[in-house]
């Protein structure tokens, strides 16, 4: 039998990486190479093939029949080969190497990446690659170790651990509260300027949820500033700019500060759990073990941020 090149082999892993993601361009970020690079291994197999795996337009990449036999083909051959990284890895003493993780843009940015130092001190020999994102990321196509996610999210593919939960409240900066008075009824905020956040994956407005007399409701408010990014929501709302939704992790320190207030507490009940996420493959990866232990320990359970907004439920 002919031996397999590296240069065949580079062409199969970029060829399944675009499959299952949907473009050179996804696939090259995953691979950490260009675009173009991407492009040209896919050009390589396919010469080398005799077949069209792709049928590209300047918007998609589809799948040919031949192209789709392929690519379960390479997604077998791919796993075979993570599983004899991951037997080689487990055979480590200690923590090294390169761990990948993904998270929501507000708990990378908050809760995850500030605490990074120390987990690069205490771990010498690992290197982090965190990568914030609001839409989900298939651990096993984009060779991912570690997610962090908020909500349910059962998956029977991957082992999970509960760290902490999210809670959200309404904010408002001193400032415009003075000037507009406090609202004490949710009713009342259709009087007040509301800042809001649309989800990038969805094009949807976030719907606001309360409960009411011991019944669960939810408004969209009629916001007069709509960004997509919950960061922004939060600049917005410190700069004195109308009353918005954020997470208790996101606003603690300014409620500490006095740059913000939360209002309405008794009325914002909805809390979802943050989930470490993680693959089958990596459940005896030394440096998986590590990180996730370190998350635990980032986000306890009850957590202390929570005692800034709701000091009365905590």
């Amino acid at each position: 039998m002919e031996q397999i090149g590296i240069d065949r082999l580079a062409g199969i892993i970029a060829f399944a990486r675009a499959a299952s993601l949907g473009s050179y361009t996804a696939a090259a970020r995953a691979l950490s190479v260009s675009p173009s690079a991407i492009s040209k291994s896919v050009q390589r197999l396919e010469d080398r093939l005799g077949v069209k795996l792709f049928t590209r337009t300047t918007r998609s990449l589809t799948l040919t029949p031949e192209g789709r036999d392929l690519h379960d083909r390479a997604l077998r051959l791919l796993s075979a080969a993570e599983e004899i990284e991951q037997v080689a890895l487990a055979t480590q003493a200690e923590p090294a190497g390169v761990i990948k993780v993904t998270a929501a843009l507000p708990v990378g940015l908050h809760l995850i990446a500030p605490h990074l130092p120390i987990f690069r001190a205490r771990y010498p020999k690992v290197s982090v690659d965190l990568r914030l994102s609001d839409t989900f990321t298939d651990l096993v196509e984009e060779g991912v170790d570690i997610a962090v996610r908020t909500g349910p999210l059962a998956d029977s593919r991957f082992i999970s651990r509960i760290l902490s939960f999210n809670r959200t409240c309404l904010f408002a900066s001193p400032a415009y509260l003075e000037r507009r008075g406090v609202p004490r009824h949710p009713d009342d905020l259709a009087a007040h300027d509301c800042v809001n956040v649309r989800f990038k994956s969805s094009g949807q407005p976030l719907r606001w949820h309360f409960e009411i007399g011991g019944r669960a409701t939810e408004i969209e408010p009629n916001a007069s500033i709509t960004v997509d990014n919950s960061d922004a929501v939060m600049a917005v709302i410190a700069s004195g700019g109308g009353i918005g939704v954020s997470p208790t992790f996101v606003a603690a320190p300014l409620v500490r500060q006095k740059i913000v207030v939360p209002i309405l507490q008794e009325f914002m009940t909805e809390t979802k759990d943050i989930v470490a996420l993680w693959p089958e493959s990596r459940r005896s990866n030394p440096t998986v073990r590590a990180f996730v232990q370190f998350l635990t320990e980032i986000c306890p359970n009850p957590a202390p941020w929570h005692r800034d907004v709701f000091p009365d439920q905590v």
